[in-house]
């Protein structure tokens, strides 16, 4: 799971993702993790308000932020990511990877909801986090069903 920072967004979609894996027993099957586009926030925590969030639903997370590697593209089956400027840069990193495996696509196409974007929430409130963590959750269930 991809965003710019990885301290926002991809940390509540990671959290997430694996809870719906470990309650389907499917923790075999998946390897998830989330890294950023930018370097910015490397080895930091999530956002206090994204764990705030998650811990609201009963969801840990252990992340520290890193920066997406040339290897995040020959290993992973899937990058997906938050908006428009993510796979813009995701798309353009790819290129530069020989053997790219990874099937690159926005976590909002898959959204029931038809919410494409998942906006950073950095700038908002809680508010906007919790409605980060429902877009998440609607888009990482659909994308697990489908990929099942």
């Amino acid at each position: 799971f991809v965003p710019v920072g990885n301290i926002c967004r991809s940390p509540i979609a990671e959290a997430v993702f694996r809870k719906l894996v470990t309650d389907a027993k499917l923790e075999h099957k998946w390897m998830t993790d989330s890294a950023a586009v930018s370097d910015w926030n490397v080895g930091r925590s999530p956002d206090s308000r994204a764990l705030s969030c998650l811990r609201n639903h009963g969801i840990e997370t252990a992340h520290k932020a890193r920066q997406v590697t040339k290897e995040d593209f020959q290993t992973f089956d899937y990058i997906l990511c938050m908006d428009e400027s993510n796979l813009r840069d995701l798309n353009r990193k790819s290129n530069q990877v020989k053997d790219c495996k990874a099937k690159i696509e926005l976590l909002g196409t898959y959204d029931p909801q038809k919410q494409l974007i998942i906006e950073d929430p950095y700038y908002g409130n809680e508010k906007d986090f919790e409605t980060v963590y429902e877009q998440c959750l609607r888009c990482c269930k659909a994308f697990l069903e489908k990929s099942h």
